[in-house]
């Protein structure tokens, strides 16, 4: 397994612990039961390993998905001061996937 394979999926896991823990524990939701954000939150992530077999094709799927998540740590650093660590953690670990998989796309030789 390559170096951007494994760094890309520690990213992944982590970012799906992070959803565990903000949710779980953190900063539960008030409005909501904690299973359901929870559900909201980690089964899109969980999806790509369960469908795909393939590790370096359910991580590329997984870069697409952490998009959201993105955008999702950007929101929420931004409006709340509260929740403004687990959401820059989100932001990070979402770029670190990204880079991860754009590190490992190998480019063709010009002939």
């Amino acid at each position: 397994m390559s170096t951007n394979l494994r760094i890309g999926m520690a990213a992944w896991m982590a970012l799906i612990l992070l959803q565990c823990v903000w949710y779980g524990w953190l900063f539960p939701p008030q409005h909501m039961p904690v299973w359901l954000a929870l559900g909201i939150t980690v089964i899109p992530l969980l999806l790509p390993f369960l469908a795909i077999g393939n590790a370096r094709r359910a991580l590329l799927w997984v870069g697409m998905l952490s998009l959201p998540y993105f955008c999702h740590g950007i929101a929420e650093s931004w409006s709340s001061a509260q929740e403004r660590v687990p959401a820059l953690l989100e932001v990070l670990l979402a770029l670190l996937l990204i880079g991860a998989l754009g590190a490992g796309v190998k480019r063709r030789q010009k002939a």
